[in-house]
């Protein structure tokens, strides 16, 4: 069972995703997602594209229906700490999304972007905070130790819970 921790985490995100309100993830609420990250990068990415839409099948595979409440989610994270080479999967996909200019780190610039693009608002993040070697960037490896903590983490102490900001 998810703690709580775990579904404040996993809340923010499902929140901000769901596009009309209605208390669930649909098809159309990964389009919006698309479609924000699409405005913020100025125009058609294909990966990025590839990625998000990715993300909505295989919830939707998951939860076994085109219906997605948090609760379905949070199952599904309750899951993540026995498979997180799906998580990592998940990390590296997102990472290549991130990185805009493809030098393989992501600059604050970036991060901002990604939540902005994430959670439909820019959100005060603490890039810093996650940023563990505090060199200004973060590299695929970092990433995906933040997104591991964040998604499949239940340590409140861990940098990864800030992954989309403050809780």
């Amino acid at each position: 069972m998810a703690s709580d921790l775990q579904r404040r985490k996993v809340s923010v995100v499902f929140g901000a995703m769901d596009a009309n309100g209605d208390g669930y993830l649909d098809e159309s609420d990964f389009r919006a997602l698309t479609s924000r990250w699409m405005s913020l990068r100025g125009g058609d990415d294909e990966l990025l594209s590839e990625v998000m839409m990715g993300w909505w099948a295989t919830l939707s595979a998951a939860a076994g229906r085109d219906r997605v409440a948090v609760d379905d989610v949070l199952t599904i994270v309750d899951a993540l700490p026995k498979a997180p080479e799906a998580v990592t999967g998940t990390a590296d996909a997102m990472f290549g999304a991130v990185d805009e200019n493809g030098d393989d780190y992501i600059s604050s610039d970036e991060y901002e972007m990604m939540i902005a693009a994430w959670l439909g608002h820019d959100r005060a993040t603490d890039f810093a905070a996650l940023d563990h070697d505090g060199d200004g960037r973060l590299s695929r490896a970092e990433f995906a130790r933040l997104w591991l903590e964040f998604w499949a983490g239940d340590d409140a102490s861990a940098a990864g819970n800030h992954v989309f900001g403050p809780l």
